[in-house]
């Protein structure tokens, strides 16, 4: 008897739970293993179709095959019987006769419950409803299953079940597992993208003393060996620019972050990125390769460049407009040429918008936290948006015609930031005074600013080639590509608050 809703009571779930507790023991007695060892099944579900899809109906094919399969559903009557099983590649039928197994066989098929995962043996058939099935002539129950499957699910206390016990979720819901595979083809997509133009997959440290390549406040830990603090990483970006001193012209890495922020709809404080740099390259060389990439990631999933996100449609035809951030902070914004330049016009603005900004930011900063009110929502795109101030970008490079800001893209899509990149800061000096900046901004309270990483300056100083990189976030793209409008869907097991009771 199948749990209603994840709503049920305590009481009649436990009791649903001793039932089959009770037949466990009633197996164990008739000298059945309800925890078999073992069962290796000639093919899958998908591959049962592929195969056998030629079998006509009424008819039953000679080859004797092994399957195996969740229970689903089951139509259990007095000398038949259908059930569906599901196993990783989808679900399929089967069809159970007394005469056909005997009344041993046929009795213990009738003592299991859905959520039952079982092994069977049998011929392909076609019903006569036109139906491809196994015709079962042996099966064995590989483990039975204590807790009912839910029937249905809806409203936000089944969303919050679906999270925190994800192995239930991907039982019953087919597009939760098909989130699981797209997510698997679009890593591997973009891998290759990168390994056939060159570049080196690496590993780098997730635990580092010194945190750095992002704005982000960082987990902290103690390794007692070493007698010393640790942090896990909030971004690879230092260690993989490292190697570019060491001589790897382009390398890569896909990696966790681990970031101590907020929990939401966009941000989980664990995370996967794609993080890549290439050696005598520039930002705008990443635009060009960034649209060549995911233009294709495109045309792998779907066949088209066009496709639906939310109530709306993602066109990633090609070229994508890039604005500088004066130019959105004007256009969308609502702001002026006169008031851009002028910081007092620039905080009265903020103000007004009742934006909490400190008196001590610059101007570069009052345009960021106009432009994260303002703009970013309204980036449909995709479209990157470049020329950064320096003093947000404490990595990049300068723009050469205007130091004030720097060579920097964001490429934004449906509104949210989903790729971050720029030419890299060579200048060993110009590095280290920027780092000092980040010091004195964390003396006077932010605990996202940077650290200051003796080691990499000190790497820059042997020199490092001219070179652009680049971060993705693969989470980001996931939701993206799967048309889902939370984080939470496309992370295997996000983190939750404290569960407060369950059975």
């Amino acid at each position: 008897m199948p749990v209603n809703s994840p709503a049920e009571s305590k009481a009649s779930i436990a009791s649903l739970v001793e039932i089959r507790r009770r037949k466990v023991h009633e197996f164990i007695e008739a000298g059945l293993n309800p925890y078999a060892a073992g069962f290796a099944p000639d093919l899958t579900s998908a591959e049962f179709a592929t195969r056998f899809g030629h079998v006509k109906e009424a008819e039953e094919s000679e080859d004797h095959l092994k399957m195996a399969g969740r229970i689903v559903a089951m139509r259990v009557m007095g000398k038949a019987s259908f059930a569906r099983l599901r196993d990783s590649a989808g679900d399929y039928q089967i069809y159970i006769g007394r005469d056909i197994v005997g009344d041993e066989q046929y009795g213990l098929f009738k003592k299991l419950d859905v959520g039952d995962i079982v092994g069977i043996a049998g011929n392909p058939f076609r019903t006569r409803s036109g139906e491809l099935s196994l015709m079962v002539k042996e099966i064995v129950l590989l483990t039975k299953s204590l807790r009912a499957l839910p029937e249905k699910w809806h409203g936000l206390s089944d969303v919050e079940i679906r999270y925190r016990q994800r192995y239930l979720d991907l039982i019953v819901n087919q597009h939760a597992r098909q989130i699981v595979v797209t997510r698997s083809r679009i890593t591997a997509y973009l891998r290759n993208f990168l390994e056939r133009r060159r570049y080196l997959e690496v590993e780098t440290p997730m635990m580092q003393p010194i945190p750095g390549g992002a704005t982000a406040k960082p987990f902290e830990t103690f390794h007692h060996a070493l007698g010393r603090q640790l942090f896990l990483r909030i971004a690879p970006e230092l260690y993989l620019k490292r190697l570019l001193v060491g001589g790897f012209d382009r390398v890569f890495e896909i990696n966790r972050n681990f970031r101590n922020e907020g929990i939401s709809t966009q941000h989980n404080p664990e995370f996967t990125m794609l993080e890549f740099y290439q050696a005598y390259g520039t930002y705008e060389d990443l635009m060009d390769l960034t649209e060549e990439m995911l233009c294709g990631l495109a045309l792998d999933l779907f066949g088209t460049l066009r496709f639906p996100y939310g109530d709306g449609e993602v066109d990633f035809t090609r070229p994508w407009p890039r604005k500088t951030v004066r130019d959105a902070l004007i256009e969308y914004g609502g702001l002026s040429e006169e008031e851009m330049d002028d910081r007092n016009s620039m905080f009265i603005k903020a103000i007004e918008i009742g934006l909490d900004v400190p008196k001590d930011h610059s101007l570069g900063r009052v345009w960021m936290a106009l432009f994260d009110e303002l703009v970013e929502k309204k980036l449909w795109g995709p479209v990157f948006i470049h020329k950064y101030p320096v003093e947000v970008s404490p990595l990049a490079r300068r723009n050469e015609e205007d130091p004030t800001v720097t060579d920097r893209f964001e490429l934004y899509i449906c509104g949210r930031e989903t790729a971050n990149a720029f030419s890299e800061l060579t200048d060993p000096l110009d590095q280290r005074n920027r780092f000092e900046e980040q010091v004195r901004a964390r003396a006077s309270g932010d605990e996202e600013a940077h650290f200051l990483d003796e080691d990499f300056v000190r790497a820059l100083e042997y020199g490092m080639p001219p070179a652009a990189g680049e971060g993705i976030g693969i989470d980001r793209l996931v939701m993206l590509m799967t048309n889902s409008l939370s984080i939470r869907e496309v992370i295997l097991f996000p983190h939750m608050r404290p569960e407060k009771s369950g059975v």
